[in-house]
């Protein structure tokens, strides 16, 4: 059995050049996902986020090998990804508001029966104003709010001690606290 600890460095016992870049990416696609969502656009699809982090480790799978930490090329590669399909999604949106402007008034067809339609507009705005803080108070805050994850996994992930994600996250939640407040929700976008 193959404990937590082990599971990082099996990329590199693996005998087969595609078997280690296969390992290295089981090992390490939970982060890259959690990494993915705390910086895709929102309607960008974390799978198909995936899937091109993981084609880029594919192409590049030697040179990645042979790095001390694979861990910061991933994560740099990640949010490359997304921010590529946030410039592409732009491009989109403009196109689409030209040709279609009916479209983006309708749902996403995402529904909780536990929640009301005001908590869930609540959650949709608070995500994406929490999308304009700076990246350093973003994506900590993001990876704890949405994914779940502990201060400790954060500090890994980032490559940065518990202490800072910490402050990072409390300093993020009181920016996005102030931009909540700021920005009121318009009597328009609740009816």
């Amino acid at each position: 059995m193959m404990t937590r600890q082990d599971d990082n460095h099996s990329a590199y016992a693996a005998t087969e050049p595609g078997d280690r870049v296969r390992e290295l990416w089981q090992a390490h696609r939970r982060w890259v996902a959690a990494i993915l969502l705390a910086h895709k656009p929102r309607e960008a699809d974390l799978e198909d986020l995936l899937q091109e982090v993981a084609m880029r480790l594919v192409r590049h799978g030697d040179e990645v090998e042979g790095l001390a930490s694979p861990k910061n090329w991933l994560r740099t590669v990640a949010v490359n990804v997304a921010r590529t399909h946030g410039r592409k999604q732009k491009v989109r949106r403009r196109v689409w508001a030209k040709e279609a402007p009916e479209m983006e008034s309708i749902s996403d067809g995402r529904s909780d029966p536990v929640m009301d339609k005001a908590e869930i507009e609540e959650g949709e705005r608070a995500l994406d104003l929490a999308r304009t803080l700076p990246e350093q108070y973003r994506e900590p805050l993001l990876l704890r709010a949405v994914r779940g994850m502990s201060y400790r996994q954060i500090a890994d992930v980032m490559g940065v001690p518990v202490t800072t994600v910490e402050t990072r996250i409390v300093r993020g939640r009181r920016m996005l606290r102030e931009l909540m407040e700021s920005r009121p929700q318009r009597a328009a976008e609740v009816a």
